[in-house]
């Protein structure tokens, strides 16, 4: 390396420092690095095209705010004070469609995962049934044991962490016992096994089946689908579960569900809380009543999680509404969300009348 006193090197270090020449025009650029492909070039800004602020098509609008709420509004009031963008335009939407599929009979078939009855909304979704606004259930094998176990004591949803190092986890005896007996003999009598579970329950009337959907769809007589895969339910670790039966009824339970999907003519379908199972099953009944030339136009979709998974935005929101309809996504918890969007119906329901 050659010393600080080597002539040649104090040029280069002072050609370096140098101001630049007004002349080249590119600051601290030699001749080489200008012929070099990507060269240090300053952008010039000066010649930049512009244009007037209000000519631009805008987004987010004035008229598309959110407006304060005064004390004592409805949750119609509410709802509509929401900012007319995002998630709030697409919560508006979907308070209006199951408001008029209700209306039109057009069909409101709602999925439910495990966490929509642990985190205590069945007697949300029995008041929706009560009034219309169900007319046909699907649901997974967890979500039929939370509300077995709720229906029988009034309680449900063990503490896993506690329960599993000491082998307790899944062992309640008689949520093992009763419920794979139940759909043990309703699958053996040709039902599916949401009507084997609703026809236990109605026949042993236990002490708090007012609040069970299973129970509550039993008595208004709306089908209730479950779709299990196997060994994922705590039943199934329990000596009388029968992979036959749960086998069949569930198969049985399927092709019930592709019936009510092929209704929804300008209808609703709602994922809510089911990541996996669900929106596979929901894909195949699709594609199953299309097939026989069910159109299914103007089919809304509305995914409700608190997190936005891969199958349920791609196989309820996004795929089965490309061709005609409209799927939303709604992010939140499910114990605020949906007693929300319930009270919002409601109100909106009747307002329409």
């Amino acid at each position: 390396m050659p010393g600080t006193d080597d002539p040649a090197a104090l040029a280069r270090i002072d050609a370096f420092f140098a101001p630049p020449s007004a002349a080249a025009g590119h600051g601290n650029v030699t001749p080489h690095e200008m012929s070099a492909p990507f060269p240090y070039r300053e952008f010039d800004l000066s010649v930049i095209d512009t244009y007037p602020l209000a000519s631009r098509a805008s987004k987010a609008r004035r008229e598309h705010f959110a407006r304060p709420s005064a004390a004592g509004v409805t949750v119609a009031a509410l709802v509509d004070s929401l900012p007319d963008m995002l998630a709030g335009a697409d919560f508006k939407s979907a308070v209006h469609a199951v408001a008029a599929a209700k209306r039109d009979d057009a069909g409101i078939v709602w999925g439910l995962g495990a966490h929509v009855i642990k985190t205590g909304l069945g007697p949300v979704l029995i008041d929706l049934m009560e009034r219309g606004f169900v007319s046909a259930i699907a649901t997974n094998g967890a979500a039929v044991i939370h509300d077995f176990e709720v229906a029988l004591v009034g309680a449900t949803s063990e503490d896993v962490d506690a329960a599993l190092r000491p082998g307790r986890f899944g062992m309640a005896e008689e949520t093992g016992r009763l419920l794979n007996a139940a759909i043990n003999e309703g699958v053996r009598d040709g039902l599916g096994i949401g009507q084997s579970i609703g026809r236990f329950l109605a026949a042993a009337a236990p002490p708090f089946a007012a609040i069970s959907v299973v129970a509550s769809a039993a008595r208004l007589k709306i089908p209730l689908t479950v779709h299990v895969a196997l060994g994922t339910d705590v039943i199934h670790m329990h000596p009388n579960a029968s992979g036959a039966a749960l086998g069949e009824g569930s198969l049985r339970d399927f092709r019930y569900f592709v019936s009510n999907v092929a209704r929804l003519e300008r209808g609703v379908y709602l994922n809510c809380g089911s990541a996996v199972v669900l929106p596979e099953v929901f894909l195949k009944a699709v594609a199953l009543a299309r097939n026989q030339g069910a159109a299914m136009a103007e089919l809304t979709t509305i995914n409700l999680d608190f997190i936005r998974s891969y199958r349920a935005q791609t196989n309820v929101v996004s795929r089965p509404t490309m061709v005609s309809g409209r799927g939303y996504s709604i992010i939140g918890h499910h114990e605020i969300m949906i007693p929300l969007l319930a009270a919002a119906v409601i109100e909106l329901d009747q307002r329409l009348r």
